[in-house]
């Protein structure tokens, strides 16, 4: 992401959403273009080069899912973050979206000051993955992980993990509130060095919630975990 202000594409086909929406953001210094479907985000997508994307599900002619399955297979829209927005309160619409790649899941009545916090919060993701991949402490809500003694802190408690309890509890907090697939969570812990099941990192959790507590983690059904920042 460069250092003007972000640059962030509105997709609905309700244009009374799309004005509310933009001109919150505006209000906060971002770069907002707009679009009404599918096909038209994709478009000025490819010209504009957003930094996130708010993506509505339901539209006419290319609906927010094949959008952003699309983008997600196209090189320069691989790590685009993009935020779903829907009225849809079905649970199949939010796991499609996950599926699909999306960072986060927003659901309408959109309240825009609580849509800026999370948008600020996925930009800050982006710029901490910059600045402090490899950091050696990850200081997120009231814990810190110190990932050279696989020791986590909270206040005066020390949390003494095993390995991989330690390195799931890293990952998630890395990207807080990003849903880790359990796909991707194998792909990241146990690599292919082993076989491991989903039932695997249930048992970790499980685990790892009854050491530091039921705060941090959230199962998102369907579809994975993540570090709820609260």
């Amino acid at each position: 992401m460069s250092n003007s202000k972000p640059k962030i594409l509105v997709v609905d086909d309700e244009q009374d959403i799309v004005d509310i929406i933009s001109y919150n953001l505006s209000r906060e210094g971002f770069q907002v273009s707009t679009a009404n479907n599918g096909k038209e985000a994709i478009r000025v997508a490819k010209e504009i080069n957003p930094d996130l994307i708010i993506l509505d599900v339901m539209m006419p002619e290319m609906d927010g899912i094949e959008a952003c399955r699309l983008m997600r297979s196209m090189p320069e829209f691989k790590n685009t973050f993009v935020i779903f927005l829907t009225a849809r309160s079905e649970e199949y619409s939010e796991i499609a979206g996950f599926h699909v790649g999306a960072d986060d899941y927003i659901a309408k009545p959109i309240k825009p000051r609580a849509l800026i916090s999370r948008i600020n919060a996925i930009l800050r993701r982006n710029a901490n993955d910059a600045s402090d991949e490899q950091s050696d402490k990850l200081e997120i809500m009231d814990l810190v992980i110190d990932r050279d003694s696989f020791l986590v802190f909270r206040g005066d408690e020390k949390f003494v993990l095993a390995k991989k309890e330690f390195e799931l509890l890293y990952l998630l907090a890395s990207k807080p509130n990003k849903v880790f697939t359990r796909e991707q969570i194998l792909k990241a812990i146990w690599e292919d060095s082993v076989v491991v099941t989903n039932r695997t990192i249930d048992v970790h959790i499980r685990k790892l919630r009854e050491k530091i507590g039921e705060l941090y983690v959230t199962t998102v059904k369907g579809v994975g975990y993540k570090f709820e920042l609260n």
